[in-house]
């Protein structure tokens, strides 16, 4: 057993035959029995027909909590890294003895993490970088114009009818009528748009495809026939370099293409600093993270894990997928998404750890009044009240721990460069 692992057995008396009322109570709300109408059944006559050992299911629950608010009383500097692990190693229905496994903070030998000999790159954009930037805005703000005349080429937007067949049956889903597809977007299966290119409006094209080996399930590697009607082509049409374009930017201070160019050029240069910083202090970490000695016990990286998978669950629902239809989509299971997640788990707690006992060594702190200065910032910046914030939060001390955080990697940032 490591040594931040401990083992506390907490035995309850009162409080467990105080559970054990509570669970009748909840019980008997449940059950009917002869002679009673339900809920008024007393408790000697509902134990002596389902007996005492009915309610201990849900009295361990009700116990729970108890046992665990005892164990931090009577072991005040004990700070679990996790949930614990508990165990009913004995009950009766006059007490009751949890075991609890305690996993903790594992011992932490920091190493060096100043004067790395690693530097920060300062970002270098050239001319087409520019030249490539103003095409793009010119790309984003183009207007689609029905071409007259001519074929689908590469950029153009098809608007099309198309069905799709599988074993000769119509495709579910399969279906579209005047589908604006960009032509080099990739939007359908391989094959799909590049089958398109070269035809004229009104053409009607069939198109023998196969579906590719990262599909969904029932129809990945499956022949797929689509029979598709062209109905009306579009290419897009780039605005002028001009007036109009620069307030069309938003930038009523650029007046010529000049201007433009060099606002971009430091719009770049301030995206490629920022990149090459984030890589920065990420060496450092990395760095700083093998010269310290840390043995990281399973159960931590795999608490992270859980953690990990909660958080792209909640971004899969803002994109209106739950897990079970991303693991349909993808052929994926649960424990695949475990694995795959685990070895940047263990490398956020190692980061965590780090930069937590960095605080520790540069004695970084912060006054009542400074943190409650920070919690009114961020408070403003979400438009809500400090009161708000601290219920959202838990506890003003979370505000102290991002500030102490932010300090440590400052420092670790100013003391490499």
């Amino acid at each position: 057993m490591k040594k931040n692992v401990k083992e506390f057995e907490i035995k309850l008396d009162s409080a467990w035959k105080e559970a054990l009322d509570k669970a009748f109570k909840k019980k008997v709300k449940e059950v009917k029995v002869d002679g009673f109408r339900k809920g008024a059944c007393p408790k000697d006559i509902y134990l002596k027909k389902f007996g005492i050992e009915s309610l201990y299911m849900d009295a361990v629950d009700l116990a729970i909590n108890d046992a665990y608010r005892q164990l931090l009383d009577e072991n005040k500097d004990l700070v679990p890294a996790l949930e614990p692990k508990v165990d009913v190693t004995g009950i009766s229905d006059s007490n009751i003895i949890f075991k609890f496994t305690v996993i903790t903070r594992p011992e932490i030998k920091l190493g060096e993490y100043k004067n790395l000999g690693i530097k920060c790159e300062k970002a270098k954009v050239t001319a087409k970088e520019v030249d490539d930037e103003i095409k793009k805005m010119q790309d984003q703000m183009a207007d689609l114009v029905v071409k007259e005349k001519g074929e689908v080429e590469e950029g153009n937007t098809a608007v099309i009818d198309f069905k799709g067949y599988v074993d000769g049956e119509l495709l579910e889903g399969g279906t579209g009528e005047n589908f604006p597809l960009e032509i080099g977007s990739h939007s359908f299966i391989p094959g799909f748009e590049e089958g398109l290119v070269g035809h004229k409006v009104g053409d009607e094209v069939t198109l023998d495809l196969k579906f590719p080996e990262n599909y969904v399930e029932n129809l990945k590697n499956k022949d797929v026939k689509f029979e598709v009607k062209i109905k009306e082509i579009k290419a897009r049409v780039l605005p002028e370099i001009n007036d109009d374009f620069f307030k069309d930017l938003g930038y009523d201070d650029v007046k010529t293409i000049e201007e433009l160019k060099k606002k971009v050029k430091s719009y770049l240069e301030d995206e490629k600093n920022k990149k090459l910083e984030d890589e920065y202090l990420e060496k450092c970490l990395d760095k700083a993270v093998s010269n310290m000695k840390v043995d990281i016990n399973e159960e931590i990286i795999d608490d992270e894990v859980h953690h990990m998978i909660h958080q792209y669950e909640e971004q899969l629902k803002m994109q209106g997928l739950d897990i079970n239809k991303y693991y349909e989509l993808t052929g994926q299971t649960h424990d695949d998404l475990h694995k795959q997640m685990e070895g940047e788990a263990e490398k956020r707690v190692k980061y965590r750890y780090l930069i937590e006992e960095i605080a520790k060594a540069e004695k970084i702190d912060f006054t009542k009044e400074e943190v409650e200065k920070e919690a009114k910032t961020m408070a403003d910046n979400y438009g809500i009240t400090v009161e708000e914030l601290v219920k959202a939060y838990g506890t003003i001390d979370i505000v102290k721990y991002d500030m102490t955080m932010h300090k440590a990697l400052e420092i670790i940032k100013e003391n490499n460069k």
